[in-house]
């Protein structure tokens, strides 16, 4: 074990998702491609002659309204939590696409609205308000498109990230779940004004079909597969421990919770139910490797929820989703492994460094922390790392208050064939950020540099 200081060089990379060579994400993202490309084909099939000013305004709206329509299915498919997509693709992916897909769902949104409505006015030769108000009060199924379009753009506005910053993630979550309010009520006006639809079935069957798979998803994966969990393992807190200051474990007692199917690395989203807690799920990685009964997570208490866990008494009972999450042995490609820990990143990495497969030797655990005081698990990661004949190194601040930091150098000090080796990274961002750019300075490929974020 031993200590290391000195200052990185600023972080310029953006942190990796899971190699394409063992993901699905190619053949998802080619999936959604091509239902886009039918969209624009079905738009192109009903599209006449266009003549004029006002011609081009409203085949433009119906094309950014199709869209619109189609991007909003992709994007309540993507808050259904489908184990399989978030396992294989990786949490932090599936979240960047779904941030993405919002946008342009908001984009194309106030599109149709101007294109269509500007259309209408120029063919109608009104003021752009007044056709604004017929198209809401006279058309069928407007009204509620409204409410929907209102409740889209303002879910679009809290999720901005300078809006998320200042609002509680509790507030956010709620508001967030507002968007299956929006597409619901957004729905009925599709086909009740999409030329593409009423003069076209086998259109309306697909669309219905679409909307139909996306509601099917959320109500298994999002209802009926964690009232299953739940009920199955009946789980309810043991005990609370504290770990390190401001860092506690928090033990679960339930049954058969060794076939949770939770692998080492994964997390699982925690609604603890009791007063101030119980109207948020949050996520929190496993610390140690579920038994028969009992398993655990370690929470850094750094918002109103992760500080209440301190408070947490023994038979609360806890509703848990999961698990999630692809940062597991999964992942792995080459024989050594180097784990990067910074602040409760240990947690998921604790799991990865007391289970993953290595020869003496093969496997370095480097954890960042302030102080001895902070290193969280410290007993436990020494026992494991006595035990497996593993390195474990410790990365600390200065007696002077000198910060630590991770670079190339001193990872090459550390480990002089770094460059062979899989990493495994969790941590807060800027450490992440850091430690990734010094990772690729040391020569370790992208394809190697293992990393999941719980980022909003």
């Amino acid at each position: 074990m031993a200590t290391v200081t000195d200052r990185p060089p600023p972080a310029r990379h953006r942190l990796p998702g899971m190699p394409w060579r063992r993901s699905p994400a190619p053949l998802f993202l080619a999936a959604a491609w091509a239902g886009g490309v039918g969209v624009l084909a079905l738009w192109w099939r009903d599209t006449g002659t266009v003549v004029g000013t006002a011609d081009w305004l409203t085949g433009a709206g119906r094309i950014t309204g199709l869209l619109c329509g189609y991007m909003c299915a992709l994007l309540v498919g993507l808050m259904a939590r489908v184990p399989w997509l978030e396992s294989r693709v990786g949490t932090d992916r599936a979240t960047r696409w779904h941030a993405s897909a919002g946008r342009w769902t908001i984009a194309l949104l106030l599109a149709h609205i101007v294109l269509i409505v500007l259309g209408y006015a120029a063919q109608a030769h009104t003021g752009v308000l007044r056709q604004l108000g017929t198209v809401v009060l006279d058309l069928p199924e407007m009204l509620k498109a409204t409410a929907g379009a209102v409740i889209l753009l303002a879910v679009g506005v809290t999720s901005a990230r300078a809006a998320r910053r200042r609002m509680r993630y509790e507030t956010w979550y709620h508001l967030h779940l507002l968007t299956y309010a929006a597409v619901f009520l957004a729905f009925a006006h599709q086909l009740a004004l999409g030329a593409d639809f009423v003069s076209a079935p086998p259109a309306r069957a697909a669309w219905y079909t679409l909307y139909l798979c996306v509601a099917c998803l959320v109500l298994y994966y999002r209802v009926l597969t964690p009232a299953r969990l739940n009920l199955r393992h009946r789980i309810r807190v043991e005990a609370v421990v504290p770990e390190a200051p401001g860092v506690y474990s928090v033990w679960l007692r339930g049954r058969r919770l060794d076939r949770l199917g939770a692998r080492p690395g994964q997390f699982l989203r925690w609604r603890f139910l009791t007063s101030g807690m119980w109207n948020a799920a949050h996520p929190y990685s496993l610390s140690a490797v579920p038994r028969d009964d009992l398993m655990r997570i370690t929470v850094k208490g750094l918002g109103d929820h992760s500080a209440a866990v301190a408070a947490l008494r023994p038979g609360t009972r806890v509703w848990a989703e999961g698990p999630y999450g692809a940062l597991t042995a999964a992942r792995r490609s080459r024989q050594k492994v180097l784990m990067v820990a910074g602040g409760t990143g240990i947690t998921p990495l604790r799991t990865l460094f007391e289970t993953l497969p290595a020869a003496p030797g093969d496997l370095t655990l480097l954890y960042r922390a302030r102080t001895p005081e902070e290193l969280a698990l410290r007993g436990e990661l020494e026992a494991i790392a006595a035990r497996r004949g593993a390195r474990l190194v410790y990365v600390l601040n200065g007696r002077d208050g000198t910060r630590a930091r991770i670079t190339a150098d001193r990872l090459r000090a550390v480990l002089p064939d770094i460059d062979r080796h899989d990493v495994y990274l969790c941590g807060p961002r800027g450490l992440s950020l850091a430690a990734y750019d010094a990772l690729r300075d040391a020569g370790v490929p992208t394809s190697r540099i293992h990393h999941e974020s719980f980022e909003l």
